[in-house]
């Protein structure tokens, strides 16, 4: 039988669809796999998954208190219960699975979906930047086994640390029934798509405030929740555009891809703070495009890599309000270019899409094991 390996993040589990392809490819691979997170309040019951599933219900829901009870928490559970291997889902869980590791003798992972160091939720706030850093500097150099998301993170972890990361990019599954995806007739209804974490620097409220500059027959669908969701709602009271912009909340993931094969635009921003969010690869970038969606990006290294091969989206330079409604009012218009980005997408997803980079992750674990 093969390994068991743990892995862990901080969210609850149902929503989480990059953890829930590398579970259920590697549990499909024959391997046993444990994913641990944490309930919350607004938790629903577990999805049922092909994979191990568990959920820590802690006493401190955020801040400090909550990451030191979290890992002190996985700690104890990976001394106390039988893992192969030990694989964290960032940086904010890296430490117990570093002990834990060392302990048992057992290989450890560091799988960096982001430069966690530098999130805006961490790079303004010098102390909680430090800790992380000294985390970051502490673990990486000894840390075997590694891989990340994009060519960015891989260089920049390796110029810093001496660390080699593997590059298994979060791409979306390609179902073999949406070869060809429906035709949207004029009359479908127009929207734009966010979807993802409602955090700070992700262009959210950017958008909103273009909306009442964009064609109004045009509306604004956000599905996700985060630390500006309700900062996020009462932008839209302000600015009268209640009957224009709509909150889903969290949606499960079969209902979200209907959402998202329903849009006319998506849309993958971000502000300049920090080099997590200017070197990213966001899922969401992936999950528009293998929906036949063209969208608008942040014109930031690794949306520009893909795009100069593809052209799938169109890239702007900055988050300007009048800039983001002038272009989405162009694309509208120009049915040719919509409808050459639109087929460029489908092209681009028979090649980057997670049957590939499915591939790559089995191989990494095959070289650990």
């Amino acid at each position: 039988m093969k390994k068991h390996i743990v892995f862990t993040v901080v969210n609850d589990l149902n929503y989480d669809q990059r953890m829930n392809r590398i579970c259920n490819s590697l549990a499909k691979a024959g391997y046993q796999v444990t994913l641990i997170g944490r309930e919350m309040n607004h938790s629903k019951p577990l999805f049922d998954k092909i994979f191990q599933q568990k959920r820590l219900r802690l006493y401190f829901a955020k801040g400090k208190l909550f990451y030191l009870e979290y890992n002190l928490r996985l700690l104890w559970h990976f001394l106390w219960n039988r893992y192969d291997i030990f694989a964290a889902a960032d940086l904010d869980t890296l430490v117990p699975h570093f002990l834990a590791a060392k302990i048992k003798g057992k290989p450890h992972i560091y799988d960096a979906h982001e430069y966690f160091a530098e999130l805006p939720e961490v790079v303004h706030r010098p102390f909680v930047k430090w800790v992380w850093k000294t985390v970051e500097k502490w673990i990486v150099p000894r840390t075997t086994y590694a891989y990340t998301i994009n060519q960015s993170y891989a260089d920049l972890f390796k110029a810093q640390y001496k660390t080699h990361f593997e590059i298994i990019r979060n791409a979306s599954f390609l179902p073999e029934n949406e070869i060809h995806l429906p035709e949207k007739t004029e009359k479908h209804e127009k929207y734009i798509l966010y979807q993802g974490a409602v955090n700070i620097g992700r262009g959210v409220e950017e958008m909103i405030q273009a909306m009442p500059y964009i064609d109004d027959d045009c509306q604004l669908y956000i599905c996700g929740k985060g630390d500006v969701y309700e900062k996020c709602v009462a932008l839209v009271e302000q600015l009268n555009l209640t009957q224009r912009v709509r909150f889903f909340g969290f949606v499960e993931p079969n209902e979200l891809r209907n959402i998202t094969l329903g849009a006319t635009l998506g849309f993958t921003f971000f502000t300049k703070d920090g080099m997590s969010y200017y070197l990213s690869l966001a899922n969401r970038f992936f999950d528009y495009f293998h929906a036949g969606i063209p969208q608008l990006c942040s014109a930031y290294p690794e949306y520009k890599r893909i795009n100069k091969q593809y052209e799938i989206a169109v890239l702007l330079k900055d988050l300007k309000v009048e800039n983001i409604a002038q272009e989405v009012n162009k694309l509208l218009k120009d049915k040719q270019r919509y409808k050459r980005l639109q087929q460029n997408c489908l092209e681009a997803r028979k090649v980057i899409n997670w049957q590939e980079e499915e591939k790559k992750l089995l191989a990494f674990y095959e070289g650990v094991v």
